[in-house]
Parts: structure tokens; C-alpha cells; sequence
């Protein structure tokens, strides 16, 4: 079986440990990726430049909430749009994305109606964000000498394959070389385009349903 296209994503950065080497490897591998960035990592000097090196490399940045702690559909008030995902595009100044990328937190990476809130809904469609899922989730966070064997088979099954890793200091991304050669050597071709069926939201319109990503109400039957 070989392996199709594939698209890198980089999830919970920048951090000064791990970015600049995967920013070294994406370079000698000449990849484009796609960083999905915390906004409480973008609150120094460092991670800035950081941000800025990858959008100088012609990586895209997106937002991907503040705080990254309770997935945006769960969480209560009125002020959490601003909080999670305003705030964070506000760090984003001078690499911000024509089409406003943004990923919700998804708890572990899975995908369902906690991601998203019906006021955070509304917030993406009137800032006209682009929601940017996935479909592989090779769990480098919790297998971080044996996610590479696991994305390889998750790419495998998939015609396009838009991969979630993530640049902080797991030791996983030591082995991320190692996944692109290999991927490489069973066929893969590697963009920087999403799948379309990862983006349901594009520019603030709707691609597909957002039901499924979004939170009934309190009290709805």
C-alpha cells in the first residue's frame, strides 16, 4: 500500500525547545506546514520571533485558543470567544493568515459537538475565520518514540492525510525526519493545502454542517 498526500500541522507551539528544530527539518525537507499556535506561548520575545521565523519560512500561523484548556464547547460565558479565540488573533499580528486560520482544541484530538459553542460559532462566522480540523491523529504526545509507525498507517488509509503533531517538548519530534522520509519512500507527496473535508468553515461560510462540532444549548431538548 502506498501513501498519497500529505499535509503537516503543528499544534500547542511555539516553544523554543522543539520549534526550531522542526522549523530546521520542514527547511531540509523543503515542506511548507501549517502552526496552530497558543496564545499564552506568544507572551515573549522568543516565541514571538519564533512565530515570525515560521511565517518568514512561508509556514502559515493559526489560532488555536489561549489557554488550550477546556475544549471551547464546554466551557460557559459570554466573553469566551474573546478570551480564547480573540486574544489569541490579537498575538498574531504582522503573520496573520488571509483566510484567519483557526483550530479548536479537541480535548485529545477527537472530533464532535464539544469543539465549538453556538456564540463561538457566531464569533468565526462574523471575524470570518477558517475552522481547520483533521483527519490523523498519530498521538505523538502520548507515544513519543512510537507515533511514526502509527501516522504512517493513518496516512496509509487516507487519500489526503492532514496530520496533527505538536512542537513542544515531548521528545517526539526528534523522530519527525524520520516520518517524512519514510513517508516519502512509500510515495507521499507533501502540501500545504488542507483536505476539504477538514475545513467546514472557510472565510466565515460554511463549506459543510457545523452541527456536529457544535454544543447543543443548556436546556435544549
Amino acid at each position: 500500500m502506498t501513501i498519497g498526500d500529505i499535509t503537516l500541522s503543528f499544534d500547542n507551539g511555539p516553544t523554543v525547545e522543539v520549534t526550531p528544530l522542526v522549523l530546521d527539518v520542514l527547511a531540509r525537507q523543503q515542506i511548507k506546514a501549517s502552526f496552530f499556535v497558543l496564545g499564552k506561548n506568544l507572551q515573549t520575545p522568543q516565541t514571538q520571533a519564533l512565530m515570525h521565523r515560521a511565517a518568514g519560512e512561508g509556514h502559515w500561523i493559526g489560532n488555536h485558543t489561549f489557554t488550550h484548556s477546556v475544549p471551547l464547547g464546554r466551557q460557559t460565558g459570554d466573553d469566551v470567544a474573546q478570551r480564547e479565540i480573540g486574544r489569541t488573533q490579537a498575538c498574531l499580528e504582522g503573520v496573520v493568515h488571509p483566510d484567519r486560520l483557526f483550530r479548536p482544541f479537541g480535548g485529545g484530538g477527537v472530533i464532535g459537538d464539544h469543539l465549538l459553542s453556538a456564540a463561538v460559532l457566531r464569533h468565526l462566522v462574523d471575524g470570518r475565520y477558517t475552522c481547520v480540523l483533521w483527519n490523523s491523529i498519530p498521538r505523538d504526545w502520548a507515544e513519543p518514540d512510537a507515533w511514526v509507525e502509527t501516522a504512517l498507517e493513518q496516512c496509509r488509509r487516507l487519500p489526503w492525510a492532514l496530520v496533527v503533531l505538536h512542537d513542544y517538548d515531548t521528545g517526539a519530534m526528534v523522530h519527525l525526519e524520520r516520518f517524512i522520509e519514510r513517508a516519502r519512500a512509500e510515495g507521499a507527496r507533501f502540501r500545504q493545502d488542507f483536505p476539504p473535508d477538514c475545513v467546514p468553515l472557510v472565510a466565515g461560510e460554511a463549506r459543510a454542517d457545523m452541527t456536529p462540532y457544535v454544543a447543543a444549548a443548556a436546556g435544549a431538548d
